[in-house]
């Protein structure tokens, strides 16, 4: 249930850019999650420079439900809107959830406690024996399997599946972290990553089942270029001490 007023335990943000057709069910199905859970939990739809009516629907969704927010940002970049979103969220944990919930909803009991004591941050991954992915065509996977290790051999090493988009994180590592973000597209998964390994945070890996989606919009060949870029740019920022703790986060 959620109680106006109440600090949530949870903040659900997803990132939504042309999602008119797909943001309606996905908003029913969580709802109804939520209304079987015993804690407050807010949803915060953060509208990225949509040309269709998705604003106009997240704010309608507000309207019945008191525990939605709608925020715009006019700017593209999937890591804008999300670092918006956490930065603009008030639970304890909070959840990055794409639009499409190719991850079943009812799976963020994984993310939370009990399961996630102890951890800073709980990373969905669809490798391991635990996991299952469901419909996606083989050149994909292999494809995001390349990917995951130019990941593991340039910056990041440890984890099987940085880039599933299903993400927890606590308050404290929430409000260090998404603080000093600076990449705003697809590399910003990899970026809070490796700060929080730096910052020594607790990270782990929870399978999952995921439900390939053929509207996908991740774009295969440019992203993966993209990426490559964006992992430079992440340790050239390193270097020039842009992930340094700010005044007030060292008070």
């Amino acid at each position: 249930m959620q109680l106006q007023g109440a600090t949530p335990l949870l903040s659900i943000i997803m990132p939504a850019h042309n999602e008119e057709h797909r943001l309606p069910p996905s908003l029913e199905l969580i709802d109804a999650f939520l209304q079987t859970q015993p804690y407050q939990a807010e949803v915060i739809i953060v509208e990225n420079g949509s040309k269709d009516r998705t604003y106009e629907i997240a704010e309608s969704f507000g309207r019945r439900f008191p525990y939605v927010r709608a925020i715009r940002v006019t700017t593209r970049g999937k890591g804008l809107a999300v670092k918006a979103g956490m930065l603009a969220a008030h639970g304890d944990y909070r959840f990055i959830c794409d639009v499409d919930l190719s991850m079943p909803i009812e799976e963020i009991v994984k993310f939370l406690p009990p399961h996630s004591d102890g951890y800073d941050i709980s990373i969905a991954t669809r490798e391991g024996q635990a996991a299952q992915r469901v419909g996606e065509p083989e050149y994909r996977h292999i494809i995001g399997r390349i990917n995951n290790w130019i990941i593991k051999l340039a910056i990041l090493r440890g984890f099987e599946d940085t880039q599933c988009g299903f993400k927890m994180f606590n308050r404290r590592a929430a409000e260090d972290l998404f603080q000093v973000q600076q990449m705003t597209g697809i590399g910003f998964d990899i970026e809070l990553l490796y700060i929080a390994q730096k910052r020594g945070y607790r990270v782990r890996e929870v399978p999952i089942t995921w439900y390939f989606n053929s509207e996908s919009k991740i774009r295969l060949f440019q992203d993966s270029l993209r990426l490559l870029q964006e992992i430079w740019e992440i340790r050239q920022n390193w270097k020039r001490g842009l992930y340094a703790k700010t005044t007030d986060q060292n008070r």
